[in-house]
């Protein structure tokens, strides 16, 4: 409840905090950094908004089998002039029904008509059906896609997360080099001020602490980067967030993160669902080259005041008062296309090579992701287990050539390399068990869920 709790909070002041307040700083743990980037970040919302068309395109593909009805209603005044003989089909003249009478006249009448026409495809050999299975598949290339947007989007703000917390444990480890180093140069400028050693020694001491200080404001310079990325991973750019530097648990020992499935990964299942699109397209145009059936119902009336005998009866024509009805069914072959059938089905054909030789690729690379990601652990945990020897390997050398120093035995080189081996010792410690995360995080993003991940941390946090 309390790590819902904080998520609302965190998500609240995004919302409706005022630009000035955005100043102050957010402190966000990982969870709830995975949260605000899954809610806030643009490529999510895109993706979903691409799945709903596609949803959407399910059911405009459905409405094929629905059939159609259209109604129409005419008012009009024109004349009644009729000539005999052939007008090729067009668009620009009007048609006149009824005989010729042999004479001209530019008096008008009213006429009218309304109707109905219900068409019907009552059969289709799979055609509609095939177009069904395209409009699937893109439906579920699109959900997958979501899918995978979120895994980059919540992988890419846990890593730019540990990012942080590990800049931050940098940081702590260059300040606490400075700190000693401080000290040090104190106490040698205190012996040659005595001349109990010589000079030399004092610019020694007093370049190493130069050099811990440039070390400081690089790793604060990271540490302000990786801020910002993160803000921006989140999809909050501009934001201030803060982060524990003990946010993260010791990893586990075992760094097993469980069986690996290829086809439960979304990019795998996006390029599935591409094939499949794909070959719902040439089975389409299988289908293409074939009779269509129409059925066709027709109910409508015509009106007009333009009498037989070439006279006008102004009391008729603005209300259909002839009636008429039709059935039938209509049988067209498009036989000339069978080349441009041909055609497109080679260049669909050849597209579905493409998406399949895509989805070997796809498998391949996430394989390849899978054992790189396993190997980087195994070695992140290896390295874990190691630093803290080296750690104190590098803490007994620096107290030892302290010691020799303060005892006029050692030279300031000696105390300057082993400060050298300790604070990178420290700063080896303290970013070991961050990389186990990181390479259990990235283990996770080849299996296509960071939820194995999240159950990890929160049972090595205790919770």
């Amino acid at each position: 409840m309390k790590r819902i709790s904080s998520i609302a909070i965190v998500l609240c002041l995004l919302a409706y905090a005022p630009l000035e307040a955005q100043e102050v700083p957010i402190k966000l743990t990982l969870e709830s950094a995975i949260e605000l980037a899954s809610k806030n970040y643009p490529a999510i919302h895109a993706a979903r908004a691409k799945a709903a068309a596609a949803k959407a395109g399910v059911d405009l593909a459905r409405t094929a089998y629905l059939p159609r009805t259209d109604l129409i209603w005419q008012e009009n005044r024109a004349t009644r002039n009729n000539v005999f003989g052939l007008l090729l089909p067009q668009s620009g003249l009007p048609s006149i029904s009824g005989p010729v009478l042999g004479t001209t006249s530019y008096s008008s009448a009213w006429g009218s008509a309304g109707g109905l026409l219900v068409s019907w495809e009552p059969f289709d050999f799979g055609l509609r059906k095939a177009n069904m299975d395209l409009a699937r598949a893109l439906r579920d290339g699109a959900g997958a896609g979501v899918d995978a947007s979120l895994l980059d989007v919540e992988t890419g703000a846990a890593d730019a997360f540990l990012v942080l917390v590990e800049a931050g444990k940098t940081v702590a480890a260059a300040q606490a080099d400075v700190d000693r180093l401080t000290v040090f140069a104190r106490s040698v400028h205190t012996l040659v001020d005595n001349q109990l050693r010589p000079g030399a020694d004092g610019s020694r001491a007093d370049a190493e602490l130069a050099a811990a200080r440039n070390q400081l404001i690089r790793a604060r310079e990271a540490a302000e980067i990786s801020r910002v990325n993160l803000a921006e991973a989140l999809g909050s750019a501009g934001i201030a967030v803060v982060v524990d530097a003990d946010a993260m648990p010791e990893p586990p020992k075992n760094t097993n993160s469980g069986a690996f499935d290829p086809e439960a990964h979304p990019l795998l299942q996006a390029q599935a669902a591409a094939v499949q699109a794909a070959q719902a397209r040439v089975r389409g145009l299988d289908r293409s080259y074939l009779p269509k059936f129409n059925y066709q119902f027709a109910l409508y009336g015509r009106g007009s005041g333009a009498l037989v005998d070439g006279h006008i009866d102004s009391t008729q024509g603005l209300a259909p008062e002839v009636p008429n009805w039709a059935t039938g069914l209509t049988i067209t072959f498009p036989a000339l296309d069978i080349f441009s059938i041909r055609a497109r089905k080679r260049a669909e054909a050849g597209n579905a090579s493409v998406e399949q030789a895509r989805y070997d690729q796809v498998v391949q690379s996430l394989k390849a992701q899978e054992a790189r990601a396993k190997a980087a652990s195994d070695a992140a945990a290896a390295i874990a287990e190691n630093t803290p020897i080296q750690l104190g390997a590098a803490q007994e050398a620096h107290l030892r050539a302290q010691a020799r120093y303060d005892a006029g035995l050692g030279t300031v080189v000696e105390v300057a390399d082993a400060d050298h081996l300790l604070v990178q010792a420290e700063i080896d410690d303290a970013v070991a068990h961050l990389n186990v995360w990181r390479a259990l995080l990235a283990t996770a993003r080849s299996h296509g869920n960071i939820t194995p991940f999240l159950e990890q941390v929160r049972r090595a946090g205790g919770k």
